[in-house]
């Protein structure tokens, strides 16, 4: 009996150790299995367990040909990076900024957003509506951007853009127009008041050599003043030129207006459009000349009628000793600090400024680019539009001043801020010259907190 049992133990213990080896083993094969079948995914990329679908919002303010490129840009950056959704939104300039304040005020801002360069300054200066690009460098390729660039778009301590291109104004003419009415394309400010009454007594009184709005006149009456004198417009925050000084800057504005050769302020705004590039005068001819951002050129040209040649002009040597006039970083692209997807947001950005796919559809929509990568590549495809290369290459040879971020705030530039109300009041003959000058002066004093 004993034996019996024995025995018994004996094949329970041999029937126990065969179980357990054999689980062992099919445990063995199924680990191997799923290591198998993880090696086979990362050998064909199947990435599918890996991206989560992400959208992203990305605004931009432009004319016509810009948005038509930007918009095939993201088409391309969507093919690249599936998982990923663009989604625009764009728009022309007018209103665009009061728009955008009120958006970054409120944290509803896109997450990418291409900005004026003292936005950050107006909407960031603590660091609070941006992020620090420096952050996210493993993505965005910085040093294709000079420092020195770059050092513009810090504030705060933070790199809270990436600068696109710089820009600064200069004159353009419809070389059509004045053939019209058989003279050239003024190079002299001599020559444009002379152009004044040619254009009214041979073209009638709906013609005229330019059109300037109000935030067009304040720059070419600071390009002015500098010409005449020589100094900065503002510099260590507080202006440098007399009352006096600017009442002469003043009525050369209004002495283009009285010699015909910019219409009036209310005649341009009863044109009804809603920029000079969708006005119908543009369009035509009647109006015949710009004083814009280089980088604004190609809205300008498109926007012509067939059959009108659009040209870069000259800076005016005769308005004096000096060389006026700034360049600034034309615009930027920003990432809001809200933004759920900082670092899919900052691969949009390097791949419309670094990388050939997106740098070839954009070509030079916002200026010449500051990217050398972008730069090399835009040049080596041909894809710089010519009259924007001219443009810019002749603004970065002539101006010598610098521009002070506060130029631009909101409280000066926006529709109803200091500067339209001066340019306006001066048109409508609200305000005298001396009162203009006064108005001009304080607004400015009040935005640098003097």
């Amino acid at each position: 009996m004993k034996k019996i049992t024995v025995l018994l133990l004996a094949l329970i213990m041999v029937l126990s150790l065969a179980a357990c080896g054999k689980k062992e083993s099919q445990n063995n094969t199924e680990t191997k299995t799923e290591d198998t079948s993880k090696d086979n995914n990362e050998a064909t990329g199947d990435t599918s367990d890996a991206k989560e679908p992400v959208t992203i919002k990305f605004s931009w303010w432009g004319g016509d040909s810009r948005h038509e490129a930007t918009l095939k840009a993201i088409e391309k950056f969507q093919e690249t990076y599936d998982w990923i959704t663009v989604e625009p939104q764009y728009g022309a300039w007018s209103g665009w900024e009061e728009s955008m304040a009120t958006a970054f005020a409120t944290g509803t801002a896109p997450d990418v957003n291409q900005i004026n360069w003292n936005w950050i300054t107006s909407f960031s200066s603590d660091g609070s509506a941006f992020k620090d690009l420096n952050e996210y460098s493993d993505i965005i390729k910085l040093d294709n951007f000079a420092q020195a660039y770059l050092d513009q778009c810090t504030v705060a301590g933070e790199l809270q853009a990436i600068p696109v291109s710089l820009t600064g104004r200069i004159f353009y003419w419809n070389k059509t127009t004045f053939e019209k009415a058989g003279i050239d394309v003024p190079t002299t400010l001599e020559e444009l008041y002379a152009a004044g009454e040619t254009f009214k007594n041979t073209l009638g009184d709906d013609y005229y050599p330019i059109a300037l709005g109000e935030y067009d006149r304040i720059i070419l009456m600071v390009y002015y003043l500098e010409s005449v004198y020589g100094k900065p417009w503002v510099e260590n925050n507080e202006i440098q030129y007399t009352k006096e000084e600017i009442q002469k800057g003043l009525e050369f504005i209004q002495s283009l207006e009285d010699k015909h050769v910019t219409p009036s302020i209310q005649t341009i705004l009863g044109d009804g459009a809603e920029s000079l590039d969708k006005n119908p005068k543009w369009m035509e001819g009647k109006y015949a000349g710009i004083f814009e951002w280089d980088s604004s050129a190609s809205k300008f040209q498109s926007a012509l009628n067939e059959g009108q040649e659009f040209v870069v002009g000259d800076y005016f040597k005769d308005m004096g000793e000096y060389q006026g006039g700034f360049a600034k970083v034309s615009l930027a692209f920003a990432i809001s600090e809200t933004t759920e997807h900082p670092e899919e947001a900052a691969m949009l950005i390097n791949f419309l400024l670094n990388e050939e796919a997106g740098v070839e559809l954009l070509g030079s929509e916002r200026g010449i680019p500051l990217s050398t990568t972008g730069l090399q590549i835009t040049k080596d495809k041909g894809l710089l539009d010519p009259t924007v290369t001219e443009a810019n290459g002749k603004v970065l040879d002539w101006v010598q001043f610098p521009l002070d971020p506060q130029f631009e705030a909101a409280e000066l530039k926006s529709s109803d801020g200091v500067y339209y109300d001066v340019m306006a009041g001066l048109s409508y003959g609200d305000y005298s010259i001396e009162e203009a000058a006064e108005v001009l002066i304080d607004g400015i004093n009040r935005v640098l907190g003097n």
